[in-house]
């Protein structure tokens, strides 16, 4: 485990104009920032997660590694596309940078993906494809203005100004703005609740899983470990983790439910976890989105 976080390296978390907040969750810039990293310290390390994104790798290259709890030595992986496009992951992954790697993303909900692609988010699960053989064709000048914009700030106003008059047209009554999962999920079960003639638990669950790709038990599931994740980031703000009644809290029948759960989502138990965030520079996602 790395001994202290390297000061100067770059992660940062933008959020959305309000009008995209029920599309966009978010846009993440990474980059060594000056900073010689060693290969353990350009590894990110990635939580399970509902949201799809695009990720630009504007200079340097990326690659896709077997997930391993532990640093790997460093090894080839799968050499990922300069525009990818990644779907919801089931369980943690990881991927290792070259040491000029500058990386920029756009996460999405994935409703709000199929709405403004024609897309199915569900056939993309737990897959990482090249985002220009994906995407359709109003979508390919966007890609290559993004990957040859000059900086993080041109490259937002680019994906707003692209996605706003779409998304104006294409996201109906539902909410204006999501700021978490379990607000995202919730909001999904009312709109199927209140959708079509058919309003069965079978039928809305349906409308679900062709809505965000997956099944409402894993969206319960996903949420519900964020909402911990969140209150144990404000725990530990206040100086007073207690994770018995963090689990309590976040609708875990017990603290061992709590454990099992944290380590299908992230691959470590909630302490491991913590511990790792405060000293291992590959969980640098996890600390900006908390």
């Amino acid at each position: 485990m790395t001994a202290a976080l390297p000061a100067g390296t770059r992660a940062e978390l933008w959020l959305p104009r309000l009008s995209l907040g029920a599309c966009v969750r978010g846009y993440i810039g990474r980059g060594p920032g000056g900073v010689a990293l060693t290969y353990a310290q350009r590894i990110t390390r990635f939580p399970a997660s509902p949201l799809v994104g695009i990720t630009w790798f504007v200079r340097g290259e990326c690659r896709l590694l077997p997930w391993d709890a532990a640093a790997p030595p460093e090894g080839p992986g799968e050499l990922l596309p300069r525009i990818v496009f990644g779907g919801a992951h089931d369980g943690p992954s990881m991927s290792a940078a070259s040491p000029e790697a500058e990386a920029f993303m756009l996460v999405l909900l994935p409703d709000a993906f199929q709405a403004l692609t024609g897309v199915d988010p569900g056939l993309w699960r737990n897959r990482t494809v090249a985002a220009d053989a994906l995407l359709p064709a109003d979508w390919q000048p966007l890609l290559q203005a993004v990957l040859q914009a000059e900086h993080d700030a041109a490259r937002i106003a680019l994906i707003e100004d692209f996605l706003s008059p779409r998304w104006a047209a294409a996201r109906g009554d539902g909410p204006a703005v999501l700021r978490s999962t379990h607000d995202w999920a919730h909001a999904l079960v009312m709109r199927a609740a209140t959708s079509g003639l058919g309003r069965s638990v079978r039928q809305m669950e349906r409308r679900i899983k062709a809505w965000s790709g997956q099944p409402l038990r894993d969206l319960r599931l996903l949420a519900r470990s964020e909402q911990s994740y969140f209150r144990a980031m404000q725990a530990q703000r206040d100086g007073a983790i207690d994770w018995a009644h963090i689990a309590q809290e976040a609708g875990y029948a017990d603290q061992s439910h709590f454990c099992r759960e944290t380590r299908r989502v992230t691959g470590y138990s909630p302490e491991a976890l913590r511990l790792r965030m405060q000293t291992d520079e590959s969980f640098w996602l996890y600390r900006i989105w908390g």
